[in-house]
């Protein structure tokens, strides 16, 4: 075990450029997270992304399933300005927007070592959501862009080994598969005690079709005395609201802070992730962290971490979620205690060694910090 005093990155001065606004998304929050605290392990930090207030946009393209969410132009003087007076040995692209291409230029003008990040597949995204024009010149922009970032990086960071062989397909010469960190608030607020039973379940997420809510809605039909809260805001929230009208134990809470989430996640038995695709299931480790087990996915990049096995109940494709539900309901107290501080622990451990081990990935592929 390193920590902040002993990290090999500690000399080191490191930009991030992303497009994603903070906290908006998994990969916003992703770094959020990371940078609130890797601080101390490295010299200085800083990150590059949108604005949440600005003027106007130059360019704004909705990503798919949510229009919600854009991708917009960087302002290139705001970003040559703040990079030359922060002087970076190591650029990181956390996407494949205006911004990450634009680290890649900021990387290759101050000399400094680049590597890049491949978190969510958007080409998955755009078939699902996409006419097939627009899903044509979305991709076409997407592979392009990939590629370009694949072939310049030192390295390139994924979540789940799933994603290896599309990196290197994309020009990787070398991978590297990223844990990932959890906020500070979700294991330094006071935990409360899990329910010794299954009342209360819920789910926090984009409201999008990859998110299979429906199938929540449908489930929950099945168990009028167990209650579902559904956390989160997207495209699919009114359908979904008029599909559980006549339900009385269906809650929709909207958007979520992370104070709420965190609100939400205690006030429930455990947590319910069931999505057609998550390239890791951030929400699922912050469950986790406060002590609930997490109903996931079997498909989801989580369950590559074999040290959250304990914490984590995989949901097969072929299982219908009420069968899982009622596998759960099922479960006797000393399971749930169990099972609670299992959970805990795994998160508290997977968070620890994700920052030693991006000390050790920053200090490996940067340039040798200035004197």
């Amino acid at each position: 075990m390193i920590d902040a005093s002993s990290s090999p990155a500690r000399r080191l001065r490191v930009a991030f450029f992303s497009d994603s606004f903070p906290e908006r998304n998994g990969t916003g929050a992703y770094y959020h997270d990371l940078l609130g605290q890797l601080e101390p392990y490295v010299e200085a930090l800083e990150i590059f992304q949108p604005l949440e207030k600005t003027r106007h946009f130059r360019i704004s393209i909705p990503m798919p399933g949510d229009p919600s969410q854009r991708l917009i132009s960087p302002n290139p003087f705001r970003i040559a300005k703040g990079c030359k007076a922060f002087r970076p040995d190591l650029v990181i692209a956390a996407t494949p927007g205006p911004f990450g291409l634009l680290g890649l230029y900021h990387a290759k003008r101050h000399r400094a070592a680049f590597i890049s990040a491949f978190h969510t597949d958007f080409e998955q995204l755009a078939r699902l959501y996409w006419r097939p024009f627009t899903r044509f010149l979305c991709n076409t922009y997407l592979r392009n862009a990939n590629r370009i970032l694949c072939k310049s990086s030192a390295t390139v960071l994924v979540n789940n080994s799933k994603l290896v062989s599309d990196v290197q397909h994309l020009g990787a010469r070398f991978t590297e598969i990223m844990g990932t960190p959890l906020q500070g608030a979700f294991l330094e607020k006071p935990l409360t005690p899990a329910p010794p039973r299954v009342e209360r379940i819920c789910f926090a997420g984009r409201l999008a079709d990859e998110k299979n809510v429906d199938r929540i809605i449908e489930a929950a039909a099945d168990f009028p005395h167990v209650q579902f809260d559904i956390g989160g805001d997207g495209p699919e929230r009114a359908k979904l609201e008029a599909a559980a009208e006549d339900l009385k134990n269906v809650h929709f809470k909207g958007w979520l802070t992370r104070e709420q989430l965190i609100e939400l996640i205690d006030g429930s038995s455990c947590l319910l992730l069931p999505s057609k695709l998550e390239t890791f299931g951030s929400v699922a480790l912050e469950a986790m962290a406060r002590g609930r087990p997490a109903l996931v996915s079997a498909n989801a990049g989580i369950h590559e971490w074999p040290q959250l096995n304990e914490g984590l109940i995989a949901l097969p494709p072929d299982q219908s979620l009420s069968d899982a539900i009622q596998s759960c309901l099922d479960q006797p107290p000393e399971y749930w205690q169990g099972t609670s501080e299992a959970a805990r622990h795994a998160a508290e451990q997977l968070n620890q060694s994700t920052l030693e081990q991006w000390a050790r990935v920053l200090a490996k592929y940067a340039n040798p910090p200035r004197p």
